[in-house]
């Protein structure tokens, strides 16, 4: 009888596994269609010299990667990336943990934060591309709506042609700081309202006992926030830290068409990505150095995310982990 009863077991188990393969099936082939073997041919293109529509072209080994290590526009762009993006973290995440505090205070007692929380995520539900051309037209010269408003004041630039001093509109597409500045702020506009959902659930997954323990040895509000939210809050903000760089290291769409499409004002707005499609797409084609860009992206933000869990590690952890063995 056991015997009949375990060769039932296992062909039920079987038919199971049969099933469960069939259900799996459909992503295993669009993730090897439209992920695995775009990866693997990038790969494979970075060791060649194609260009173009020309179907011919050579094995060059690492000569792609050796060009990259002294192109010092790629250097430039991941300079400009960074600086963009850090404009936009730090305070995405400053101002998300603030507005997440405040909205799980319960003694705040505050109304409407399920109404406020679903407004300041809206923004991430809108395509960068909408969102860049928006910006563009609303800081489009010289008779964009900023400029305007400005000239309602009475705000101009002044500009000196001839020796003589004219005001005129302001052009924020000439200008470096102001460039960046605007595509920092629709980064952070975009997606600060994640971050704040992000981190409520953090701080919703706290047991309250631990704040009310604290309550009871005298902690205010501010003790409590600073010695124990924020602690307790590490991994959840390692995790926004590594998403938001991989995020910002892709970043294309805004400083694209915020620009002159190739990261105008003396290409201090190019990205990484922006300088991939512009060799890749517009002018050169040239394909196999694309290629290698992206993967000497992908091999920077593997260095950078594994730098990050390093030092944001806890150190408590490692020390009780060295004292076990």
């Amino acid at each position: 009888m056991k015997a009949i009863t375990n060769a039932k077991i296992g062909g039920n188990e079987a038919r199971l596994q049969k099933w469960g393969y069939i259900f799996v099936l459909p992503f295993v082939l669009v993730f090897a269609g439209f992920n695995l073997y775009p990866t693997v041919y990038t790969l494979f293109l970075s060791f060649t010299d194609l260009k173009g529509l020309n179907p011919q072209f050579n094995i060059t080994g690492l000569a792609n990667f050796a060009r990259l290590a002294r192109d010092p526009y790629f250097w430039g762009a991941v300079g400009n990336t960074f600086i963009m993006w850090g404009w936009n973290f730090v305070p995405q995440l400053g101002i998300a943990f603030l507005l997440s505090v405040w909205f799980s205070d319960v003694t705040l007692r505050l109304k409407g934060c399920g109404a406020v929380r679903a407004i300041i995520y809206m923004p991430n539900l809108l395509t960068a591309a909408s969102v860049a051309m928006l910006f563009r037209s609303l800081f489009a010269y010289p008779v964009g709506p900023v400029n305007q408003f400005l000239q309602s004041l009475g705000i101009y630039a002044e500009v000196v042609r001839d020796g003589q001093t004219v005001q005129e509109a302001f052009n924020f597409f000439r200008s470096v700081p102001v460039s960046r500045g605007i595509v920092s702020f629709i980064q952070w506009w975009m997606w600060y309202g994640q971050t704040v959902i992000l981190l409520m659930a953090g701080i919703t997954s706290i047991p309250v006992s631990l704040n009310e323990a604290a309550v009871i040895d005298g902690a205010n509000s501010r003790q409590i926030t600073w010695r124990i939210t924020l602690p307790l809050l590490r991994p959840i903000m390692l995790y926004t830290l590594v998403t938001s760089m991989i995020g910002g290291m892709q970043m294309l769409e805004v400083p694209f068409l915020l620009t002159d499409m190739r990261g105008a004002p003396d290409f201090k707005i190019r990205t990484t990505a922006v300088y991939l499609y512009n060799l890749a797409f517009q002018g050169v084609n040239d394909y196999s150095y694309a290629a290698a860009i992206s993967i000497g992206v992908f091999i920077i933000t593997l260095i950078l995310a594994l730098l990050i869990f390093f030092f944001m590690q806890d150190r408590s952890d490692i020390k009780k982990k060295g004292g076990r063995s």
